[in-house]
């Protein structure tokens, strides 16, 4: 019964080129991709050998065929010429079809043009001060990024700077973060990459992104790759759902990340990840230092919840820091963020909910008890239709605010997730 998914194929086949030869390309796609749906069902019951080769084979020329018509028909530009048959679909290019009059040079231009905005031009002004804890891993990177630039004298004879780090560990405890840190101290040029900037839908591109990407690096050294989540790029090579594409990509990371041939001693590789186990194992050798980030300690959450209060008007006291560190036991750097930001609108909740305000000495109006000296029953829209809305401020920041939180607020990372990353840590990484 499964021939039957061949000979619609083939049906569908001999309709596309048709249509093709005549220079109906918006016919001659649907046709195309027709057939290889076709293809693609007969191919899992094939059993001969050789057939399935031959299948294989034509497989792959129409679908690069399709490729070229689909651009085209993106493009809105004239078609590529057919010349009919499969003799002529089998000599049509593999790749992208360059741009008319333009050669190698061209298209690495546009390449690097791609690649040019995930460089960081603007420092995002976080100080390494503005971490909370991990002093292991910013005393590595610092060896890594700043040492290198400001010192070059002090890395002499066999003494190198480390030219790969990968960060791991639960959501939300700062690897990104650390990497704006990096970003912000280090005198280098600094390239943040995302799967979205290196995978391509041409065959073959996507290397030569990764290949640029590296070169760009080298030009500009000293300079930084930061890629974020790299798990996405650079998981388990042999597993059944792995295309040839992403299997391509991975290879070419490794070969830049290796260096042959080339002078890396100026580029560093950052990485972040939360799944350290999904990445192919030797991607993951080729990180001379791989860094836990685990959960922030007791001193570390005392410290991010001041940071993350800045300079809004509060009235905690030392002891009440302490107090609230003690309390997030198992929370997240995200978690405290999110907490500290909840609490941030207490005052402005206390301040729409006001049935009574008290005018203060530099004549503002901030919202209090009945029973407070001075007291006036009145609502915050009532100061507003007076023309009062200016005036209006919210009361500082009380422990109470954030009792009311806490109180509602549950710590993202669990157990499990913590048991993975520390058993990695024992086999693999050290800690940050």
């Amino acid at each position: 019964m499964y021939s039957n998914f061949k000979e619609q194929a083939i049906e569908y086949v001999k309709q596309a080129v048709e249509e093709d030869n005549k220079g109906n390309y918006a016919k001659a796609f649907p046709l195309y991709m027709n057939a290889l749906e076709y293809f693609k069902t007969h191919l899992k019951y094939e059993k001969n050998p050789k057939i399935k080769e031959a299948i294989t084979q034509k497989f792959t020329e129409y679908l690069r065929r399709a490729e070229e018509i689909r651009a085209v028909l993106d493009e809105g530009g004239p078609g590529p010429a057919a010349n009919g048959g499969d003799a002529a679909v089998a000599a049509r290019p593999k790749t992208k079809p360059k741009d008319g009059g333009e050669g190698g040079d061209g298209e690495e231009g546009k390449l690097r043009a791609g690649l040019n905005s995930a460089i960081i031009r603007e420092k995002p002004n976080i100080k390494w001060n503005d971490v909370a804890g991990l002093e292991s891993a910013k005393q590595a990177l610092q060896e890594a990024v700043i040492l290198p630039v400001k010192f070059p004298q002090f890395f002499v004879g066999k003494r190198k700077p480390w030219r790969a780090f990968l960060l791991y560990g639960p959501p939300g405890t700062g690897k990104s973060y650390l990497a704006k840190a990096v970003a912000t101290e280090a005198d280098s040029t600094f390239f943040s990459i995302s799967s979205s900037d290196l995978v391509s839908k041409w065959m073959g591109e996507s290397e030569k992104l990764v290949s640029n990407l590296f070169q760009m690096a080298r030009d500009s050294a000293p300079s930084i790759i930061f890629i974020d989540e790299i798990d996405s790029l650079c998981g388990q090579r042999g597993e059944g759902n792995e295309s040839e594409a992403s299997r391509r990509i991975k290879t070419e990371v490794l070969v830049q990340m290796q260096g042959v041939g080339h002078n890396d001693d100026k580029v560093l590789v950052l990485a972040a990840t939360n799944t350290p186990y999904a990445l192919d194992q030797a991607i993951r050798r080729r990180f001379d230092k791989r860094i836990y980030i685990p959960l922030p300690d007791l001193k570390a959450r005392q410290h991010m919840f001041k940071v993350h209060l800045g300079d809004t008007p509060n009235n905690l006291t030392e002891s009440d820091f302490e107090n609230l560190a003690r309390r997030t036991e198992g929370f997240s750097g995200s978690d405290i963020s999110v907490c500290v930001k909840d609490v941030l609108f207490e005052p402005v909740r206390k301040t729409q909910d006001a049935m009574y305000f008290v005018r203060t000495d530099d004549d503002t109006w901030m919202p209090c008890g009945s029973k407070q000296p001075g007291a006036v029953q009145t609502t915050m829209q009532d100061l507003d239709a007076k023309g009062l809305a200016s005036k209006i401020i919210p009361p500082p920041i009380s422990k109470m605010d954030f009792d009311k939180v806490l109180a509602r607020q549950r710590p993202t990372v669990s157990k499990a997730d913590l048991d993975v990353h520390e058993r990695f840590t024992k086999e693999f990484g050290e800690e940050g």
